[in-house]
């Protein structure tokens, strides 16, 4: 790993001039020994500083997103007595213009009719919920992945409970080779353009927006040059095995 061969060579270094030392002090009374010249510092160079700063993003990111959740009720404020398939059926009911017959994943909508309460797969493009707290105020989110179909797609949703209601605070679809929840944050890895590589999108809670926005994105090198499979659908017996919160 070249990232580690700079400590290692100083590892080296050090070893070599502690043994140096040890055999001098075997015939010397202690005195201080120089461990060779320090490395001057150098300081950042900023380039073209007449540059002139640009008046717009290069890239147009979606605003953070909070929507409620009309027609679900939270019982006990407890969301994980929320059944995750009458959330998404809430989402295709709100937007005709996505899950509708002319729209772009009309054929969600038709296989969330094979989907029931707490039983996912078999062709429901419904997946595993997840629950972990996200937004820091020590409840559980719901975290939500459908397939839109007929693409290859797959949203990403997260949820949490706000006086007495269902709020939606994430909304992403993207291609994606996976979702990971690390602390508080959700990463999402995407097929690169770049054989050998992966793209890594993560996502936090912003308290001034009260949603999860958009934190970094990065490309990773993953090995050989070939992507991940796109996962599809797990089958999952009832969402009390989905994750709870840390």
């Amino acid at each position: 790993m070249p990232a580690r061969r700079p400590a290692r060579t100083a590892l080296a270094v050090t070893a070599v001039a502690l043994l140096s030392a040890t055999a001098a002090a075997c015939g010397d009374t202690g005195a201080l020994q120089g461990a060779g010249p320090t490395p001057t510092a150098v300081s950042p160079t900023r380039l073209w500083p007449d540059l002139r700063p640009a008046s717009s993003p290069a890239y147009p990111y979606d605003p953070a997103k909070r929507e409620t959740v009309k027609g679900v009720t939270v019982p006990g404020d407890d969301i994980r007595k929320v059944d995750p398939v009458e959330v998404v059926e809430a989402e295709l009911r709100a937007r005709p213009d996505d899950y509708g017959s002319k729209g772009a994943y009309h054929a969600t909508a038709d296989r969330m009719k094979r989907c029931r309460p707490g039983a996912y797969g078999g062709g429901c493009p419904l997946l595993k919920p997840y629950y972990r707290d996200l937004t820091g105020d020590g409840r559980a989110d719901l975290t939500l992945g459908f397939r839109l179909y007929p693409g290859n797609q797959t949203a990403v949703r997260v949820y949490t409970v706000e006086r007495h209601t269902l709020v939606q605070v994430l909304a992403d679809n993207d291609a994606l080779i996976g979702v990971e929840l690390a602390g508080r944050a959700l990463i999402e890895r995407s097929p690169a353009d770049i054989s050998g590589y992966e793209y890594r999108t993560t996502w936090v809670w912003d308290p001034g927006q009260r949603a999860m926005v958009f934190s970094r994105d990065e490309y990773l090198h993953v090995g050989d040059g070939r992507h991940g499979k796109i996962p599809s659908p797990a089958r999952s017996p009832s969402p009390s095995a989905a994750e709870s919160p840390r």
